[in-house]
């Protein structure tokens, strides 16, 4: 899904949230939950879009209509150790 297929979506009320994951090296991905599915967030170039930090994510959005949104934190478990966790529960923030 592109930007711009994102917005559709978000204007017809089809976007149930989206969700801004934390990944390791201070990279972050966008995307967006339909109907209990993810769909990633992808570039022009159908790349996975990286976005900067969560400033960087709200300018993007920034003519969006208002939408749930969220910082995903995955487990620190996962990241730092390479064990797993006991809980298979990411660390879920809403944020405006």
């Amino acid at each position: 899904m592109n930007l711009q297929e994102l917005n559709a979506y978000a204007i017809a009320g089809k976007v149930d949230e989206l969700n801004l994951i934390s990944m390791e090296g201070g990279i972050y991905l966008l995307e967006a939950r339909m109907h209990g599915a993810a769909y990633p967030l992808n570039d022009s170039h159908g790349h996975m879009m990286s976005l900067r930090s969560v400033e960087h994510a709200r300018e993007v959005l920034r003519s969006f209509p208002k939408l749930h949104f969220n910082l995903v934190h995955t487990v620190v478990h996962d990241e730092m150790c390479g064990l797993v966790a006991d809980v298979e529960e990411s660390l879920k923030v809403p944020i405006a």
